[in-house]
């Protein structure tokens, strides 16, 4: 009962002309590149505070680790909140959490209050893609999908790769890592309140929908235990899990360490290691915005998946042995980005396909939170490698990691190609 609430109310879909599509698209945009702008302001001041506080890369990687362990669990809740009150108010939270913990940082001076600042972080963090994805696809046409994930993958790259430079300009400009802190708050403020002037383009179906009846509240209860029963059980979804897993702990080993790996291996210097950073995330931009448009091409997205994971794994293993002269170093790492950000959109239509109906936020939120088990795993290990002098250990372990991502997106694609070869699942396996 609780999926035919939520679908019977969804509009239908815009007409192909309809600008309100390309309005949603880039609101949601702007606000998903924030969430990703906030996850890289503590790694980028990881070189100040080791200065600082004397905290080793493995203490600094914790921190990292809390916060995505907080963003894992509450992701994973998070979607059935989301269809259920609707995603406008899940929203506003999550942006709220990251204005403070960015305002916590600014003002830190023990390592107990980094720790709070990153589980307020992480509680944020957790909304974006349950979010994110139920707004996309109640109020995007089927016609504009693949471009609407191709941008949503595109702002959150542009959000990391503007994060390492805002964060350096500030350090350079004013000599003081909290006054970085604080306009990161600042930034973020901004954006909440742009969930105010754009609320329109913001709401869902289970938000705009009248307060239930007391009966229907009696009776949701069951649907949502049927639905986390459902979904538990559902081998794709594990299969999605595991490849967010992969790919985001791969991920984390660029994104926290990228910095002091290239200063090692390659004798970069901390502003080009931090515009290598930024570089890395721009080409994955590039990468998603093509992937964008290969999504559209071939119901086997999983083939695209698998073959731009595979070479960038293999750009990351040849990056970690040392092959690559040091002028080449960037180079290498940009194409893995490219690569990486080419899978994207095709991973997005890939997990849609195995979706039930009404479980949208749902599935978003347990698939996605499979991203924060590798962003929090990552971190700790890598920066224990580092600090005993394993420099390869973080790239070496990347590639591995999308090969492994690899397999998981095959295992996905043959559950929906089941799925679709069963009529009672192929009923509710398109959201």
């Amino acid at each position: 009962m609780t999926s035919q609430v939520v679908t019977s109310s969804v509009r239908a879909p815009n007409a192909d002309g309809d600008p309100r599509d390309w309005k949603v698209i880039a609101l949601i945009g702007l606000l998903h590149g924030g969430s990703h702008f906030y996850q890289l302001v503590l790694p980028s001041l990881y070189l100040s505070l080791n200065r600082e506080f004397g905290y080793s890369f493995a203490e600094l990687g914790f921190v990292a680790t809390v916060f995505f362990v907080v963003s894992g669990v509450g992701q994973a809740s998070s979607g059935f909140v989301v269809d259920h009150k609707g995603a406008r108010p899940v929203l506003r939270f999550g942006l709220a959490c990251m204005v403070v913990s960015a305002m916590l940082i600014s003002i830190a001076d023990a390592y107990w209050v980094f720790i709070l600042a990153a589980f307020i972080g992480g509680a944020g963090n957790s909304v974006f893609h349950p979010v994110d994805f139920s707004i996309i696809n109640q109020n995007v046409s089927q016609r504009r999908l693949g471009h609407a994930f191709s941008i949503h993958g595109l702002s959150g790259n542009l959000g990391w790769a503007l994060a390492p430079i805002f964060i350096t300009f500030f350090i350079v400009q004013t000599g003081s890592w909290r006054v970085a802190a604080g306009a990161a708050a600042v930034a973020l403020l901004c954006l909440f309140l742009a969930t105010f002037i754009g609320a329109s383009l913001l709401a869902t179906p289970a938000a705009e929908a009248d307060k239930p009846a007391p009966e229907q509240v009696r009776a949701a209860e069951p649907g949502f235990i049927h639905k986390l029963r459902m979904l538990l059980k559902n081998p794709a979804l594990w299969g999605a899990f595991l490849f967010f897993a992969f790919t985001s702990g791969s991920m984390s080993s660029v994104q926290n360490f990228t910095i002091p790996i290239l200063g090692s291996l390659y004798g970069i210097g901390k502003e080009w290691a931090s515009s290598a950073l930024s570089l890395y995330m721009i080409s994955a931009g590039v990468g998603l915005l093509i992937g964008g448009f290969l999504a559209g091409s071939t119901d086997r997205t999983e083939r695209i998946v698998a073959g731009s994971l595979a070479t960038s794994g293999v750009v990351f293993i040849l990056l970690a042995m040392g092959v690559l002269p040091s002028g080449l170093a960037i180079a290498g790492l940009c194409m893995a980005g490219f690569l990486s950000g080419m899978a994207g959109p095709s991973r997005d239509m890939l997990v849609r396909r195995v979706t039930p109906k009404g479980a949208l936020g749902s599935v978003y939120g347990l698939v996605y939170s499979g991203m924060d088990v590798g962003s929090a795993l990552g971190p700790v290990m890598y920066g224990f490698m580092l600090d005993h002098q394993a420099v390869r250990g973080p790239w070496l372990a990347a590639g591995v990691a999308l090969f492994g991502a690899v397999l998981a997106a095959f295992w996905v694609a043959y559950c929906a190609r089941r799925q679709q070869d069963s009529r009672p699942l192929a009923q509710g396996s398109t959201a």
